[in-house]
């Protein structure tokens, strides 16, 4: 059992607990925080298909049509990017030639034609659908998952860990699905004149290096977009939250869907920006241990250096704030779109107001 002070220190120490209320000081519960009442139910939302929803919240047909949502903003954002995203690449890894971002656009088409901005989109598209899939289905799975291990009242008080760990334990999964097809990508990009097109890409690869070739960069992979995921669904939820709270003139319950998804765009936007300063470093380092056969990560990171890790970060921000607040609109319009189930942001449970003694 918690000690009342006790709870009422986590509550005032959460940095994403609801503003406007006050502590009172009360009796303390004969229940302990996580005892159940009644028949168990989901922490999150209500387990029944709420009207207007095409299924259940939680259901296997939920965590399908969300990870068919992942496929679409995620294959076809980045996609869409190819362009930058190889000048961004070819700034890591040769930053004497490629001095800025419009040298490198410059460059690139002196030398390749408009068709060499293109380079690499077939394994852009299928590595990063394939890592939308598990990125945003495992997601969703892991969240609930993880709320109904720890229950109702501490989803609320440490969601922000949820969020962390759901995302963080997704993304495991995600990079292992994606980095083959990255692998290829960074190869077709950076080394001009090895292969033009997947399908020589792979097969050379493979028979230069063997299966190694396509897995040697999972390790800085998770180092980059573990933090990156974690820190794209944490800020996003928490944005979302806050916009809701703070900026958003109305409850979310009375704005429209096009509303609702502006919101969403915005709040994916901001924690793009974050996003991609926190994985920087990470990502020049993938970017340089795909380019060159026999690397190793921490060769790669001595070799550039404090300075040489942040090469290309304007880029990028530029590159994973549009990316980011493209494919949080895509997945929320998909939601939108199919009628799945759309919890609004948390709020704090009736019993745990009663516990903490808070009235508003």
């Amino acid at each position: 059992m918690y000690p009342n002070a006790l709870m009422t220190q986590v509550a005032r120490s959460n940095p994403f607990s609801a503003p406007g209320f006050t502590l009172q000081k009360v009796e303390e519960p004969s229940q302990s925080l996580t005892a159940d009442h009644g028949p168990r139910t989901r922490t999150l939302a209500a387990a029944a298909v709420a009207e207007g929803d095409s299924c259940e919240f939680g259901s296997s047909h939920y965590f399908i049509m969300c990870g068919i949502g992942g496929i679409l903003s995620c294959g076809t954002t980045h996609t869409a990017v190819v362009p930058l995203d190889l000048v961004k690449c070819r700034l890591q890894v040769d930053p004497d030639k490629y001095k800025s971002i419009f040298k490198g656009f410059s460059i690139t088409i002196k030398e390749d034609g408009m068709r060499g901005l293109a380079k690499g989109w077939a394994p852009t598209f299928i590595g990063y659908s394939m890592q939308g899939l598990c990125k945003f289905g495992f997601y969703e799975v892991f969240k609930i998952t993880y709320s109904d291990m720890i229950g109702e009242e501490n989803t609320y008080l440490w969601r922000t860990s949820l969020y962390l760990a759901a995302s963080a334990s997704a993304e495991f999964f995600a990079d292992i699905a994606l980095a083959p097809m990255e692998a290829c990508k960074v190869r077709i990009q950076t080394q001009p004149g090895y292969a033009n097109t997947l399908r020589q890409c792979a097969p050379k690869m493979f028979a230069e290096e063997g299966v190694w070739a396509f897995y040697k960069g999972v390790v800085p992979l998770w180092m980059r977009q573990i933090p990156y995921t974690m820190m794209k669904f944490a800020c996003f939820e928490r944005t979302v939250e806050l916009l809701y709270k703070h900026v958003v003139p109305k409850p979310r319950a009375e704005c429209s869907k096009g509303e609702q998804l502006v919101v969403t765009f915005v709040a994916g936007y901001i924690a793009g920006v974050f996003c991609a300063i926190v994985s920087h470093p990470a990502d020049s380092v993938v970017s340089v241990l795909n380019k060159e056969s026999g690397s190793t990560a921490i060769g790669v990171l001595k070799k550039l250096g404090p300075k040489g890790v942040w090469k290309g970060l304007v880029a990028r921000i530029i590159m994973i704030g549009t990316l980011t607040a493209l494919q949080w609109f895509i997945y929320d319009s998909v939601k939108v779109y199919f009628c799945l189930p759309r919890p609004p942001p948390p709020e704090m449970p009736e019993s745990l107001k009663k516990k903490l003694g808070i009235t508003e």
